[in-house]
């Protein structure tokens, strides 16, 4: 039903537009009455984005079984169910993006998604993190780098109108995340004893400010 009530709304929104239909038009559309449109959707908005809050269970269940491999390379899998689920239906996808360019209530709707997004991919790397210095701001910042970049790869397929791979725009955005904050360059701090040698490895190229920020935080230094 909850399928049905999408695209009985999607499909009026495309032909009257958004502003213009209303609640009674899509539970007519459907055969189905008011109580069943909000058994299912709070508002209009939410029917925009029907499949959202299956993302959002499929990420924190796939987070929750991340084990113990490095976490901002699970971030960035996990960001990439979302990509998966728009290039299931290009089509719808694109058409939404577009939709949702037009009406502002729209773009503030989907910026409430986004950060839902963002603070669960938040919460699981202050989780790994815990204990470790800044492990709250790491983790928000980190967050916010993996949800732009994916956003930046993804919004940049569907100007396209969903032609070529969708994949590769977001791959390559999030590789820049994982240069900068991956293990190579971003694992948590260490305490040092003085009978203890610490490793630290730094992207090529990396300023020398940032080499010298790690080496003191490494050795517990402020």
């Amino acid at each position: 039903m909850r399928d049905v009530l999408a695209e009985a709304a999607f499909g009026l929104f495309m032909e009257r537009g958004f502003e213009r239909t209303t609640v009674d038009d899509i539970v007519a559309r459907a055969g189905v009455g008011r109580r069943s449109f909000f058994r299912y959707f709070p508002s209009k908005e939410d029917a925009v984005f029907p499949d959202h809050e299956r993302c959002l269970a499929d990420m924190t269940a796939f987070l929750e079984a991340g084990g113990d491999g490095d976490p901002v390379d699970t971030v960035c899998d996990a960001a990439r169910l979302v990509l998966r689920m728009y290039a299931v239906n290009p089509e719808f996808s694109v058409q939404r993006y577009r939709l949702t360019r037009e009406v502002p209530g729209l773009r503030t709707y989907e910026l409430s998604v986004v950060r839902r997004y963002e603070r669960t991919l938040a919460g699981y790397l202050e989780r790994r993190g815990a204990g470790t210095r800044d492990a709250a701001l790491r983790a928000e910042v980190i967050a916010a780098s993996v949800v732009a970049a994916h956003n930046n790869g993804l919004r940049s397929w569907l100007r396209s109108g969903g032609e070529g791979d969708a994949g590769a725009e977001v791959d390559r955005a999030l590789e820049l995340v994982r240069t900068v904050w991956g293990r190579a360059a971003g694992l948590p701090a260490v305490s040092a004893r003085e009978d203890e040698v610490i490793v630290m490895v730094a992207a090529k190229g990396a300023p020398m400010w940032r080499v010298v920020q790690r080496i003191e935080s490494a050795l517990g230094k402020d």
